[in-house]
């Protein structure tokens, strides 16, 4: 049982349909880093995995950031890959790079044929949104337009509303992250996708962050969000939760939702 659309990939939908899908973050600072990382997660079979390139310490240099992530989709197997860079003002790591850099490299990447969605900040230069956008969809590449506040959560009405602007820039997907200072900012981040899952065409994910924030992660799925993010290895945001526990609590969310009898 579950409210709202799932994530397809190249037309099959993610994680097999599973909802919501897992996704479980590479964070390593160098090659060697990312691949140990990697052939820690691969065993625990999550439906996605995610890149935070910001923790790349050679970020820098595009021939290096080429090569691993071809490497990542070369051992990851049937496993899409997602590319992010997340940006300082978002929670993200300093890097030397202008943002007319990083959409130079997000195009590189995306024709590299190493990546099936890009995760790119609905905060950004609309110009910049636009140009991965072109870019993302002429390789096939699915665009996740994304909004993070570590420090508060928005009203409701205010996370529908970035729901809804992700949409209209043309995402295939649209993330929300937030900082929960109270429970009912845990219970705004849950109607808010309820609500939006509702309204609007394409694919949610949504969370709280830290430990109130873990329920979100956990139930998230019961309200129309498609995918959350799991620690296979490392974690990249406060709150997530290791992959093992996912998949026991949505095993028997469930377990404990289907009809009877």
């Amino acid at each position: 049982m579950h409210i709202g659309k799932p994530i397809t990939i190249h037309k099959k939908p993610l994680g097999g349909g599973r909802f919501p899908a897992l996704c479980t973050p590479l964070v390593g600072r160098t090659h060697a880093q990312v691949l140990t990382e990697l052939a820690l997660v691969l065993p625990k079979q999550p439906d996605l995995l995610e890149w935070r390139v910001d923790f790349f310490a050679a970020i820098d240099d595009t021939v290096a950031v080429l090569a691993l992530a071809a490497a990542i989709r070369a051992a990851a197997g049937d496993i899409p890959v997602l590319f992010t860079r997340r940006s300082t003002r978002e929670g993200g790591e300093p890097i030397p790079l202008s943002e007319d850099q990083v959409v130079d490299l997000v195009a590189k990447v995306c024709a590299s044929d190493s990546v099936d969605m890009v995760d790119f900040e609905m905060n950004s230069e609309p110009a910049h949104i636009a140009q991965v956008r072109a870019t993302a969809h002429a390789h096939a590449v699915q665009l996740l337009l994304s909004f993070h506040n570590f420090q508060s959560t928005p009203t409701q009405e205010v996370l529908c509303q970035h729901f809804a602007r992700a949409q209209a820039l043309g995402a295939d997907i649209a993330k929300i992250a937030v900082m929960p200072q109270r429970m009912e900012d845990v219970l705004a981040v849950l109607a808010a996708t309820l609500e939006s899952s509702q309204k609007l065409d394409i694919p949610l994910a949504s969370m709280s962050m830290g430990g109130y924030g873990a329920l979100t992660r956990l139930v998230g799925g019961l309200f129309g969000s498609a995918m959350s993010f799991a620690v296979g290895a490392a974690a990249s945001a406060p709150g997530q939760v290791a992959i093992e526990d996912m998949n026991a609590v949505l095993a028997i969310l469930q377990k404990s939702l289907a009809p009877q009898g």
